[in-house]
C-alpha cells in the first residue's frame, strides 16, 4: 500500500465516499415518496413522480458506475469491455452541460485500466465545474495502454489539492471521503505501471496516464 494508509481504512473511505454519492438521489427518491403519500394536489402527485423517476435513474446510474471504477467487477485478472465502461460513463456524466466524445473502440481491457480511465473521468469532471466536453483518447494499445481525458469548458481549472493527492505527496492527514477519490486515481495508475499528468491548456484541462 502506497504511503502508511491501511488497508481498511482505504475500503472504509471508498465506500463513505460512495455512499456520499448516493445519499443525494436516494434521499429525492424518499421525498418524493413522502409527497406522495401526504399531499393530495394533483400537480404535486405529478411533480414528485418526476423527482422519483429522475431520482432513481441518477441513482442506478451513480451505481452502475461505482460498481466498475471501484468495486471488484470480476476476478482479479478480469479484463472488461471498453463499451460497458462508456455506457456507465455516459449515464453518470451526460447531462444538459456535459458531453463525452468517446473514442476508444469496443475492447477488453484489463480491469484496472478501465477502472483508472473512470476514475480518470472523474477527475476531469471536477475541473470543469460549470461542464463542457469530456474527451476520451487512448495513449498506445494493447495490455499497455493508457488513456488521455481532456477536459473543455467554461473556467477550466485543477482543483488545488488533486496533484498532490494522484501523486501520492499529499500527507495522509488530508486524505478524508472526499479526498480518497483522487488518491485512489493514483494508486490504480502505479498497479497499472503509469503515471498521471494534470495540465493545464487554454480552456482545457488535459489529463494523462501513459
Amino acid at each position: 500500500m502506497h504511503g502508511s494508509l491501511e488497508m481498511l481504512d482505504l475500503a472504509a473511505l471508498l465506500c463513505s465516499r460512495v455512499c456520499h454519492d448516493l445519499i443525494s438521489p436516494v434521499g429525492a427518491v424518499v421525498n418524493g415518496l413522502e409527497v406522495l403519500e401526504d399531499d393530495n394536489d394533483p400537480e404535486t402527485k405529478i411533480f414528485a413522480l418526476d423527482l422519483i423517476k429522475k431520482s432513481a435513474r441518477q441513482a442506478s446510474a451513480r451505481l452502475q458506475f461505482c460498481r466498475l471504477a471501484f468495486g471488484a467487477a470480476g476476478s482479479a485478472g478480469a479484463a472488461i469491455d471498453l463499451g460497458n465502461a462508456e455506457t456507465v460513463a455516459r449515464g453518470l456524466f451526460e447531462d444538459d452541460k456535459t458531453r463525452i466524445a468517446w473514442n476508444l473502440p469496443p475492447a477488453l481491457s484489463p480491469k484496472n485500466r478501465v477502472k483508472l480511465l473512470l476514475n480518470l473521468l472523474i477527475l476531469a469532471g471536477q475541473t470543469i465545474p460549470r461542464g463542457g466536453t469530456l474527451t476520451v483518447d487512448a495513449i498506445g494499445d494493447g495490455e499497455i495502454q493508457g488513456f488521455r481525458v481532456t477536459a473543455a469548458g467554461l473556467n477550466a481549472r485543477i482543483p488545488q489539492a488533486i496533484p498532490g493527492l494522484v501523486s501520492g505527496e499529499a500527507g495522509l492527514a488530508a486524505i478524508d471521503a472526499h479526498a480518497i477519490q483522487p488518491f485512489y486515481t493514483g494508486l490504480l495508475a502505479r498497479s497499472c505501471g503509469l503515471s498521471v499528468a494534470l495540465v493545464p491548456d487554454g480552456d482545457r484541462i488535459v489529463i494523462t496516464a501513459g
